[in-house]
């Protein structure tokens, strides 16, 4: 008897599963509340420094200001709730300019936790939701 050779079928390449990215959870809070274990990267947002508080109190570990609006946008818009989708609007195309700057913040971001950080009483009305929105890649606005 003669032994018949059975073809295999030839061998599959590994399939590599494309890894996740790493998620971001990112959160808003003011810069006066108290630090918290919880707030993971803790970056202060806004151009200029908040009030009676100490940077040792602060507990920061970025200052990004360079994305913060600009001092004639954040004078011109006051916190004034009629101005908020114009503002949003401005302040969107002023974070297109700053390009460079956000892919950075993206990379130290990635796979962390953080608390964006700013002194405004009313975060409904701040900047803060803008740049989230920004840095998720969310287009409305």
């Amino acid at each position: 008897m003669t032994k018949q050779r059975v073809k295999r079928a030839p061998a599959r390449a590994k399939v590599r599963k494309a890894k996740r990215p790493a998620r971001t959870m990112l959160r808003v809070k003011r810069a006066y509340d108290p630090p918290a274990a919880a707030d993971g990267l803790r970056i202060l947002i806004d151009r200029l420094w908040p009030r009676g508080i100490s940077k040792e109190a602060m507990k920061l570990d970025l200052w990004a200001k360079e994305i913060s609006p600009s001092t004639a946008l954040r004078q011109w818009y006051g916190h004034k709730p009629e101005r908020l989708a114009e503002f949003r609007r401005r302040y969107r195309a002023e974070l297109a300019e700053q390009k460079d700057s956000l892919k950075e913040l993206r990379a130290r971001l990635r796979g962390h936790t953080a608390t964006l950080l700013t002194a405004t009483r009313e975060l409904d009305l701040s900047h803060a939701g803008v740049l989230c929105e920004v840095l998720r890649g969310r287009k409305t606005g």
